[in-house]
């Protein structure tokens, strides 16, 4: 089982490591420009795509549970179904996307606050990117499908593929072209389509021959697509809820109320340090996605015994790389962050934050992976509950008392708190949510 988990596990964590390794890599070439306005603008454009794509990341996410299920049956007719309505969903969401552009960066800026000079700079790369959407709500549809195929190295190969040309135009475009962030978004607009081919490219190749079970009566199936939707609408709100933790972590970050004298760099200094989440969150992540595969594979095929061995493995696989995590941050933070940026101002005012930092791989780990599972489960419903009490009860009720009296140090804490929690509410909910669909 070790090996199955591994197997799907090691391309994820390939795949997902190219993620904030491209966040990383935009953020110190706009740290090494003349001003952190830079660092700013690409903190409050890239909020905007998060808000977007992650609230669409059912589109991925459903159908990666969906298709493991209908595989783990032998039911090949239906995984082409499913692949089918997420792909319709998908070019649905892209056209909307395109045609309200400009109402949604109007509404986006009279909610994300920054200095004027950031905002300029923030709206110039959401124009820019915008146009990425089609090509990136595609990948959600097939990545989500080759995984539940349980094939984890397709998905590899298309993201490490997109992230590498993503770099390297970001690269040219920076500090070749002198493009500054602009040069950033265009980078990302070429690279999500240059990924859009490979991924399509491997799904003719690959499972192009499943189109023999294709019908459209079949594909528009009432009970199936009610079905679908309802479990990606409950995935929908746990992710809205995710993506307005993550918005107001942000906004706040720009606003005067978490500052202290002094430190006027704040935002900054936040959009640094949480890349040391994103980092660590894309590799458990990667457990995460082999969960889906196998969770939805043994409840499709009713097998309760490697369902359960799975479970009790992904957790000791989790608890290890946290444990590392951990001493990694606290023995190299230092070092990473100078890696990060060259502004003495911002490394400077990031160190008092730094120990929250060291804190988040233990805090986090459990919610990762129980997000996997249950989304391998199809447990909407459960995934749904666990994050608005996590959100609701939790992170807002921190974030108001703590940060009127610690400032940024509260606001870390809310978010803190926030992960733990989410965590908690699965694990009391895992026997009800995934162990109850099978004998």
């Amino acid at each position: 089982m070790n090996k199955k988990i591994l197997d799907l596990a090691i391309p994820n964590i390939i795949s997902n490591i190219s993620i904030p390794l491209l966040g990383i890599v935009d953020m110190a070439l706009m740290g090494h420009l003349e001003s952190d306005d830079y660092i700013g603008a690409i903190a409050l454009g890239s909020l905007i795509f998060n808000f977007i794509y992650w609230s669409l990341g059912f589109l991925r996410m459903g159908t990666s549970g969906f298709t493991a299920q209908a595989w783990g049956r032998r039911d090949m007719p239906e995984t082409i179904m499913v692949f089918s309505r997420a792909a319709f969903i998908a070019i649905v969401m892209s056209i909307i996307l395109l045609l309200l552009q400009r109402p949604i960066e109007i509404l986006s800026f009279l909610v994300l606050k920054g200095e004027t000079r950031v905002e300029e700079l923030a709206m110039a790369y959401f124009r820019i990117r915008v146009w990425a959407a089609p090509a990136a709500l595609g990948q959600f549809a097939l990545l989500g499908f080759f995984l539940g195929m349980q094939n984890a190295k397709l998905p590899m190969v298309v993201l490490v593929s997109t992230n590498i040309i993503n770099i390297i135009l970001s690269y040219i475009f920076v500090m070749k072209l002198e493009m500054g962030s602009d040069g950033v978004a265009l980078g990302t607009v070429i690279a999500q389509y240059s990924g859009l081919f490979i991924a399509l490219f491997f799904f003719r190749k690959y499972f192009g021959k499943l189109f023999k079970y294709w019908s459209f009566r079949a594909a528009t199936q009432w009970s199936k697509l009610k079905n679908f939707l309802t479990v990606n609408q409950d995935i929908f709100i746990r992710t809205m809820c995710l993506v307005i933790v993550f918005s107001i972590f942000t906004a706040r970050s720009a606003s005067a109320d978490v500052m202290t004298e002094g430190e006027d760099t704040i935002l900054a200094v936040n959009s640094l340090l949480m890349q040391f989440f994103m980092f660590f969150s894309f590799l458990i992540d990667g457990f995460a996605h082999a969960s889906e595969a196998l969770t939805g594979k043994f409840i499709g095929s009713n097998n309760r015994k490697s369902l359960t061995r799975t479970i009790r493995l992904l957790f000791i696989w989790g608890t290890g790389i946290s444990i590392f995590f951990t001493i990694l941050y606290l023995a190299g933070g230092n070092a990473i962050l100078r890696l990060l940026t060259n502004n003495p101002e911002v490394i400077s005012n990031s160190k008092p934050y730094f120990f929250w930092v060291v804190m988040i791989p233990m805090a986090s780990y459990v919610a990762f992976l129980w997000d996997g599972i249950f989304v391998g489960a199809t447990a909407g419903k459960e995934m749904r509950n666990a994050m608005l009490i996590s959100t609701l009860v939790v992170f807002f009720p921190a974030y108001i008392i703590m940060g009127k009296f610690m400032g940024n140090h509260g606001l870390w804490l809310a978010f803190i708190l926030f992960m733990m929690a989410r965590g908690v509410t699965m694990s009391l909910w895992s026997n009800r949510a995934v162990l109850s669909k099978v004998k």
